[in-house]
């Protein structure tokens, strides 16, 4: 019977693989917009060397840390952006009204719009960022065992999670500001510039900011100083990484919330 019907799974799968295949269709646009998004990643790292090829040290990190910050926390986004990054078009759905469809399916919301599209092209910058991650793990000097594998793997989980949350909470708040996806994006693309710096040269309140209410030092800053051996500064000292479980889990809390707020305060495009 479940060969027959499938699974929970089948008609999500079924979109995903229409929006797959559709990409693929026009192979230069494709290509043409995989290159594009590799080039993003490139440039983004490119900001990166050219701050600590200038400066012998920043917060407490050399180049080598820099290649391990960059890549710790950039995977963890480019992967989550993957998953959830199309979510920022959920504004435009709410202003032309093609939100209400999903509404008449019979199922959850949030599940249909994660599993609506995938952006292959995507994948290029996730591939630079897990190339910088390798080449940052070959070039430092890191004691590995059983700890730092573990230590590896909850990072690297938590960063995905983590950032997934904060395009769901994004995609809340877009519920509210209609025409105000820029300072959503401050969130999500701004949280993901701040995760590559060291949290440690910020202000007392943006260390707070960064390190607990938008707790993007998770995904990158903590990871790093942990492998390094670097106790950190006195808000964020590097054994808080154990707990990225739980800063992943608060950022889907604050999501689950904002995202049923704005669920209920939605009123239909009227179409």
């Amino acid at each position: 019977m479940a060969e027959r019907y499938g699974t929970w799974f089948t008609p999500y799968a079924a979109v995903l693989g229409s929006r797959i295949r559709s990409q693929r269709t026009y192979r230069l646009s494709f290509v043409s917009e995989v290159l594009t998004s590799l080039l993003v990643g490139v440039v983004e790292f490119a900001e990166v060397w050219v701050i600590f090829h200038n400066v012998r040290t920043l917060g407490g990190l050399d180049v080598r840390g820099a290649l391990l910050l960059f890549g710790l926390s950039n995977t963890g986004f480019a992967l989550a952006q993957v998953l959830f990054g199309h979510l920022d078009g959920l504004s435009t759905m709410v202003r032309r009204g093609t939100l209400d469809s999903y509404y008449l399916r019979p199922q959850p919301l949030l599940a249909q719009l994660i599993t609506s599209d995938i952006e292959l092209r995507r994948f290029a910058r996730a591939a630079v960022a897990i190339a910088i991650l390798g080449l940052g793990l070959a070039r430092n000097d890191i004691h590995w065992d059983t700890t730092t594998f573990a230590l590896l793997a909850v990072s690297l989980l938590g960063s995905i999670v983590l950032f997934a949350g904060i395009f769901v909470c994004a995609a809340g708040l877009q519920f509210f500001l209609i025409e105000g996806s820029e300072i959503t994006n401050s969130f999500t693309y701004g949280g993901s510039f701040a995760a590559t710096q060291p949290t440690s040269v910020f202000p007392t309140p943006l260390q707070l900011v960064f390190g607990f209410a938008i707790p993007v030092a998770f995904t990158g800053y903590l990871p790093t100083i942990a492998l390094l051996g670097i106790p950190g500064p006195a808000l964020l000292p590097s054994w808080l990484v154990w707990c990225t479980p739980i800063a992943a889990l608060w950022a889907w809390l604050v999501a689950a919330l904002l995202w049923r707020i704005g669920v209920r305060h939605y009123q239909s495009g009227g179409g």
